[in-house]
């Protein structure tokens, strides 16, 4: 859905984005075929991400070679935002697709650890397909979760829906050589329902300032316990093996994106909560494991301000932290 905004004298296009369970089996569709169309195409960065082979493949390739600077600090949440926003303008100029980019709010799917992998989204016809065969033994595999991920069930190549057989071409890890392999999901319904629940979503908007509600999203510690909502849904689908769960290539599962949108969605509440002043607060360090997330310890960094610019490489211009703060005014979008 779109309307419109006066804005500086000249009309700026809203658009609203739905939680994925929201929108019609025709616009699921549609932009699951915009994200196919956007595979499909020639990667525009090859040159420097060298195993990028599509131009799906060269937000993978931003999204590896960023990593270190995106992730448990204070431009993690800010960074994801504009990145939905340069991903979603992607769909619509290269591929045609009309619609906004959806949320996935996983707390409609975790009222027992069962009814996760019955989602929706994991549907193989409307959705993204669910996860291969389950591999007890995964000693010879590449792990890709930073924790042990208790109730694992899949692990196999998916096989199924329209993302069966899709070929990965860079990661896991920090590399841009060209690997090829598949996708893999290795869901744990035990981990979602502790950590994407309706519950543990009220706790998380009840920080108190932005430093706490990024600690709550992110991780307050490297253990089970203190993994946030943004680590459940990564490893909750991703589990031991599967790409979700890799701190850098995970944008290789299209599912990504619509978790990403989800802890956009999040933030722009918790923002309205108290929008007087929480338009304008921002806080954490410019440098990854630095305090409150010196899990390794000490090291220097300097606090962000929205002054602080966004690096988006090869896909998209840099941009200051002030210039995301307003999903409406600024970015043009709601959410419903």
């Amino acid at each position: 859905m779109v309307n419109t905004l006066l804005l500086h004298n000249s009309v700026f296009e809203i658009k609203t984005k739905y939680h994925r369970r929201s929108l019609s089996k025709t616009e699921r569709l549609a932009y699951i075929k915009a994200v196919k169309c956007l595979q499909g195409k020639p990667s525009q960065t090859s040159a420097v991400y060298l195993g990028a082979k599509s131009r799906y493949d060269d937000y993978l390739g931003l999204h590896i070679g960023l990593a270190g600077n995106i992730h448990f600090n204070g431009p993690f949440l800010p960074w994801h935002r504009k990145l939905l926003v340069i991903f979603e303008q992607d769909l619509r100029n290269t591929c045609g697709y009309t619609g906004a980019l959806p949320y996935w709010n996983w707390s409609k799917d975790v009222s027992t650890e069962e009814s996760f992998a019955k989602s929706p989204v994991f549907d193989n016809i409307y959705g993204f397909g669910s996860q291969g065969a389950y591999i007890e033994d995964i000693s010879n595999f590449t792990i890709t979760s930073a924790l042990l991920i208790p109730g694992r069930s899949g692990g196999g190549c998916v096989t199924t829906g329209p993302f069966a057989n899709f070929q990965i071409s860079m990661g896991p890890g920090d590399s841009f050589a060209y690997t090829p392999h598949c996708l893999r999901r290795d869901l744990s319904g035990q981990l979602a329902k502790l950590k994407l629940s309706s519950t543990f979503i009220s706790w998380t908007l009840n920080a108190p300032d932005f430093f706490e509600f990024d600690r709550r999203v992110q991780a307050h510690n490297l253990t089970l316990a203190g993994v946030g909502v943004h680590g459940g849904g990564h490893f909750g689908v991703g589990g031991m093996i599967g790409e979700m769960s890799d701190v850098w290539s995970s944008p290789g599962d299209p599912l990504f994106w619509l978790h990403h949108g989800m802890l956009d969605y999040m933030w722009n509440k918790w923002q309205r909560a108290s929008w007087a002043t929480r338009k304008s607060e921002i806080a954490g360090p410019d440098t990854m494991w630095a305090y409150p997330y010196n899990f390794f310890g000490d090291i220097p960094y300097t606090n962000v301000t929205l002054d602080y610019e966004l690096a988006f490489g090869l896909v998209g211009p840099n941009t200051k932290i002030g210039a995301v703060m307003d999903i409406q005014n600024q970015l043009g979008y709601t959410y419903a």
